[in-house]
């Protein structure tokens, strides 16, 4: 009787991770390198995953999604927000990452925050003037 048990409660702890789990991060980590922002974030496993989505705002602003990331059934994922200029003149900024899974179920990362201090007036105005010109 005491193994069936145990038999049921294991296959039960399965199911609840098949059915619910989308990622289960580690890790996630920001730092400002050469004008960008690059984010980082280990990944134990990947069960049902639709997709993560990184999200950004300023310090007092809401999130908005900038980037899609597909899963990949990797460890560590790698983004290079490479728009952290050109959105204000902010240099602080909070990221998260959205974890979708297939059954519509969504979950958040812990934030981070970054200060960008290596976006200079020049990278800054330059990317404006590209801009105008998309």
């Amino acid at each position: 009787m005491k193994n069936k048990i145990i038999n049921i409660s294991l296959v039960s702890v399965f199911l609840f991770v098949q059915l619910f789990a989308g990622a289960e991060l580690l890790k996630f980590t920001g730092k400002s390198q050469n004008g960008n922002v690059v984010l980082t974030w280990e990944v134990r496993s990947e069960v049902n995953l639709k997709n993560y989505a990184v999200e950004r705002k300023t310090v007092n602003g809401n999130f908005v999604e900038i980037a899609s990331i597909q899963p990949e059934n990797k460890s560590i994922y790698e983004y290079t927000d490479e728009t952290a200029y050109k959105s204000s003149s902010a240099s602080i900024y909070v990221y998260r990452i959205k974890i979708a899974d297939n059954s519509g179920t969504v979950s958040y990362s812990n934030e981070t925050t970054v200060y960008n201090n290596g976006v200079s007036g020049i990278k800054k105005t330059w990317g404006s003037i590209k801009a105008l010109f998309r």
